[in-house]
């Protein structure tokens, strides 16, 4: 778990909006995503399902490394 890094947008703003967010979970997504999708200004968006949130998709925003968690949220609109 030690490879992955996060922005201090991530630490300061993300985790503090939404306290129920774990790591573990964006670093699952990243690992075993169910979509991957290039974002404009060199991020990467994933996806994948977290069965301890209810089931529900999480949606992880990285930089262009794959390993810099930017940020992370719910996606109540991703259909797999």
């Amino acid at each position: 778990m030690s490879e992955y890094q996060y922005t201090a947008y991530f630490e300061n703003e993300v985790l503090r909006k939404r306290p129920y967010l774990q790591k573990e979970w964006c670093i699952r997504v990243i690992q075993n995503p169910l979509k991957v999708e290039r974002q404009e200004y060199n991020r990467f968006r994933f996806w994948g399902e977290i069965e301890e949130f209810d089931g529900r998709f999480l949606r992880v925003i990285t930089l262009d490394d794959k390993m810099t968690i930017h940020n992370a949220f719910p996606d109540r609109r991703f259909k797999p």
